[in-house]
């Protein structure tokens, strides 16, 4: 099933995505919800990020191919990092670039969305507290990374945390191609069977480092082929079995 979060006039709402129409949700879709007989074609509607995170829990370096890359030694264990709520947004919507940074890249990314609240699970129960997957953008002032030594500023400039479009619930994460085009030019491409930490392996290492909250995500990592945008650019994260996250680069 394929959720969504849309607005309508001065109305924020769930919905379930068929096609090109929205069949409306009454309440919050990871607690008590109902299914409502109104419809809305998706043209009418404006597209938000699917979820409301608490936090954004990204990890480093998962694919081995980006450890290369950046010539940094495979992790013996995640590495874990924060992006806030503050720097979300929906398909479609600009990401600024900050007047304080001289490179910004696009980090393509499937994003797990959690679905009940989630503290020190084994990996078997994990999927239990999945509610589904989304497209995610990790963007990164890079030059800042490398001038600070650690990654929080970087990370976390409002709008660096594009998600979207939809959740899809019915998916299996073990094996989707994952690609990120710029200007239609495709910079990375790769398999999530790639992954160091496979998904159920990254829920319950999270899970018992921190609480994870309904509507929580993880950000399982990037492959190979980071890079640069600049300010007119079109990033698109492309991942199989789920909706195109395309979002416009913009100046301050």
């Amino acid at each position: 099933m394929k959720f969504g979060r849309f607005a309508k006039g001065d109305r924020t709402f769930f919905g379930i995505v068929s096609g090109d129409i929205v069949q409306e949700v009454r309440g919050d879709i990871f607690a008590a919800h109902q299914v409502l007989d109104v419809s809305h074609p998706l043209p009418e509607l404006k597209v938000l990020a699917p979820c409301t995170p608490s936090k954004i829990v990204a990890v480093g370096l998962n694919y081995r191919t980006h450890a290369a890359e950046v010539k940094m030694e495979l992790p013996q264990e995640p590495i874990l990092f924060l992006k806030p709520s503050t720097a979300v947004i929906g398909p479609e919507e600009n990401i600024i670039y900050p007047a304080m940074a001289k490179r910004v890249d696009y980090e393509g990314e499937l994003g797990v969305v959690i679905g009940k609240k989630c503290q020190a699970v084994s990996v078997e129960q994990a999927p239990e507290f999945i509610f589904g997957y989304t497209c995610v953008n990790d963007v990164t002032a890079r030059d800042l990374q490398k001038k600070d030594g650690q990654w929080t500023r970087a990370k976390s400039f409002d709008t660096f945390a594009p998600l979207g479009p939809f959740v899809e619930t019915a998916l299996d994460p073990s094996d989707l191609r994952i690609e990120t085009f710029l200007n239609q030019e495709n910079k990375q491409s790769a398999s999530t069977r790639d992954l160091i930490f496979p998904v159920p392996y990254l829920v319950s290492f999270i899970s018992r480092v921190m609480t994870l909250l309904p509507g929580d995500v993880i950000a399982t990592g990037t492959p190979e082929g980071i890079g640069p945008m600049r300010s007119g650019d079109v990033v698109e994260v492309r991942i199989e079995g789920l909706e195109t996250l395309r979002n416009t680069v913009a100046a301050i």
